[in-house]
């Protein structure tokens, strides 16, 4: 019998989660993402169309979620990262 050591097996290792965006990405909405997503049914129903039109700057990122900077004059919003997409 030989025995292999040293060499570390990538199926024991954990997956390693890829970040999706980093800050200053320029970002929109993917609106079929967004609709059937668990946050559009407990939010309002008539969402700014420049959500979707963008773009929208990534300030922040703190697990799932991103916190977006649209350029207008309106407030930052956090939004799950799988519901973004590059502009």
């Amino acid at each position: 019998m030989s025995e292999q050591t040293g060499k570390v097996d990538d199926s024991q290792s954990p997956s390693k989660k890829q970040k999706k965006f980093r800050k200053g990405d320029l970002v929109k909405v993917d609106r079929e993402k967004y609709s059937n997503s668990l946050e559009s049914k407990s939010s309002d129903t008539n969402l700014p169309e420049y959500i979707f039109q963008g773009p929208g700057e990534v300030l922040l990122i703190k697990g799932d979620y991103c916190q977006v900077r649209w350029r207008r004059p309106v407030p930052d919003v956090w939004i799950n990262s799988d519901h973004i997409v590059s502009y």
